[in-house]
């Protein structure tokens, strides 16, 4: 163990903690002396979303301490930019939420900003939307998403209800810095600068999600429509029921084994409705029940999965890109069907989620703009387009969607009500969601999209990665699998170059270490490292024309060889 994590570690013993935090430090001294440096070799970096981390003591452990110092750099921030300051606090269901969104509570009183802090347990749109309809100036909510059980989080958002955004994402990360010891941080609440709020909010927030709705009668046409739903033991079972109540389906089946909110996540590893796994059990009563349609939503409800049955009767999930393109379809098509598109109409997408929806929105004469990935590119887009163009739907392949502009992140409860509604559109024709999906494919053209994650671990994780970039940057491929590269897009370079004239043109979004190279059969290779672990991500769209439903089968099968082949050709086995 290196000198500076032994002298963190006495730091720790010796100064102002808690007992239990020390006796915790010395039994690791005793049992666990990897874990012990792992948990202060570095310190817990707060990155441009906040907080994200495994619960534990030390320096880089989720806890009282990393939070509360974390607290006061943000209140720093926040009071050096408004005169008066207010602020939105929510939690989710794992363990530590509400001790975590206490102490920042209490942080944010002892800085005179005033607090609105949810009583129990609220999914993290619900934060976004709370920040709006309160005009607080900032936000913060205890997440740590569709993560394993051993992480927490923390979430900061601006006065928008989105998350941070340059400047302020660096601004508030450099006061977060600052913050050295203890001894920088106002513990001590003023209780009189802390508000509960709770049902109030959650009736503003269904009101807002049922104006949502585009076809109500075909919901109350519909309302038997045969509905399960898991919350995964999260947020999600405050507001998801009430959501599908308010639209008027009353065929509702809550999977009990997974309804009572649990931090440890009991029947599941990973709380997170894109694995099969953890939809497994909502599939098997889906199954049972000879359902419409499964949902599925993560801890703090920000995500959703959907099962649907294909076109042979078996029961399978839909994939985000799957899942967005049908919702912004069905919401264009909605709108024009019920006379309410209007001329600046637009939609928003992250560049590596499904081309399909640019190929729906241009039929459809609708602006489709691309950001980098992450809600909280979508939500600046829509303040700088506020007053000029009128926000519809945005969403990413990562099953995030947000539907109208009183929120600012994804929002899982809103997406379930309005795909609930897309059912029960289909249905009222006598067809399922997947025939749906089936004839936009159709129409539009098969698009298939897979992602692949590497991991390159140990002290040289980071630089193999970095490396393997740089080759890509300085040798980019001349062909993949076959067919030739004709484009190549570098966001941290800001540059699309023509590989065939060498002509480069600049991409107007900011600076994102990703690549992606376009090949002349159409298909589409993302590489995008992790800000936050030793992986990089790939990305693979590919597509071709769909004759038939009957040739739906074939092309999938043809669509999956062709990837596989790509993954090979690149040698990303």
């Amino acid at each position: 163990m290196d000198t500076k994590t032994e002298s963190k570690i006495n730091e720790w013993l010796s100064g102002n903690y808690d007992e239990e935090t020390k006796s915790q430090i010395q039994q690791l001294q005793k049992d666990d002396a990897a874990q012990l440096e792992d948990a202060f070799y570095k310190d817990l970096e707060f990155g441009t979303g906040g907080l994200r981390g495994i619960m534990g003591v030390g320096t880089n452990r989720m806890n009282k301490y990393t939070i509360g110092m974390a607290t006061q750099g943000y209140a720093n921030y926040l009071k050096k930019s408004f005169p008066q300051v207010k602020v939105a606090i929510a939690h989710d269901v794992r363990n530590n939420s509400r001790q975590f969104a206490e102490i920042a509570a209490e942080i944010f009183a002892a800085n005179d900003i005033k607090v609105y802090l949810f009583d129990d347990i609220r999914p993290t749109p619900e934060l976004s939307f709370t920040i709006r309809t309160l005009q607080c100036q900032g936000g913060v909510v205890i997440t740590a998403s569709h993560n394993p059980k051993e992480y927490n989080g923390y979430k900061a958002y601006w006065k928008d209800g989105g998350q941070l955004v340059p400047p302020h994402d660096k601004n508030v990360i450099d006061e977060v810095e600052k913050i050295k010891s203890l001894d920088d941080v106002k513990w001590n609440g003023k209780p009189e600068n802390i508000t509960l709020i709770g049902r109030d909010m959650d009736k503003k927030y269904i009101e807002m999600v049922k104006g949502l709705s585009i076809n109500p009668v075909a919901c109350i046409k519909e309302h038997d429509l045969k509905i399960v739903y898991t919350p995964i033991h999260g947020t999600g079972i405050m507001l998801v029921p009430k959501a599908l109540a308010a639209y008027g389906f009353d065929n509702v089946h809550i999977v009990e084994e997974q309804a009572t909110p649990n931090g440890n996540f009991p029947t599941v590893f990973y709380p997170n409705p894109e694995e099969k796994e953890t939809m497994s059990i909502g599939l098997k009563k889906a199954k049972e029940l000879d359902a419409d349609i499964l949902l599925g939503t993560d801890p703090d409800a920000d995500r959703v999965g959907i099962g649907v049955k294909d076109n042979h009767g078996e029961w399978v999930l839909l994939n985000g890109n799957q899942t967005a393109m049908m919702v912004f379809n069905y919401i264009i098509e909605a709108r024009k069907n019920k006379g309410i598109a209007q001329p600046n109409d637009m939609v928003i997408k992250t560049i590596v989620t499904t081309d399909l929806i640019d190929k729906i929105a241009a039929k459809n004469d609708i602006a489709c703009y691309n950001t980098l990935t992450g809600f909280k590119w979508i939500a600046e887009l829509i303040r700088e387009k506020e007053g000029k163009e009128n926000y519809v739907v945005g969403g990413e392949e990562s099953f995030g969607l947000m539907i109208g502009d009183k929120v600012r992140d994804k929002d899982a409860v809103s997406a379930v009500a309005m795909i609930c509604e897309m059912a029960a559109v289909e249905k009222e024709k006598g067809k399922t969601l997947f025939e749906k999906l089936m004839d936009l494919y159709v129409e539009y053209g098969f698009y298939y999209e897979k992602l692949i994650s590497l991991t390159k671990k140990g002290m040289n994780g980071s630089k193999e990665i970095a490396d393997m970039m740089q080759g890509y940057r300085d040798n980019p491929p001349k062909e993949i699998a076959g067919s030739k590269v004709v484009e190549l897009l570098d966001y941290q370079l800001q540059t699309n170059k023509n590989l065939s004239t060498g002509e480069t043109t600049k991409i107007d979004l900011p600076k994102s270490n990703v690549l992606q190279f376009l090949t002349e059969d159409g298909s589409k290779i993302s590489a995008r490292p992790s800000g936050t672990e030793p992986k990089i991500k790939f990305y693979f769209s590919v597509n071709m024309p769909l004759k038939s439903v009957a040739d739906f089968d074939k092309t999938k099968k043809l669509l999956d060889e062709k990837i596989d082949g790509i993954i090979s050709s690149m040698n990303l086995k």
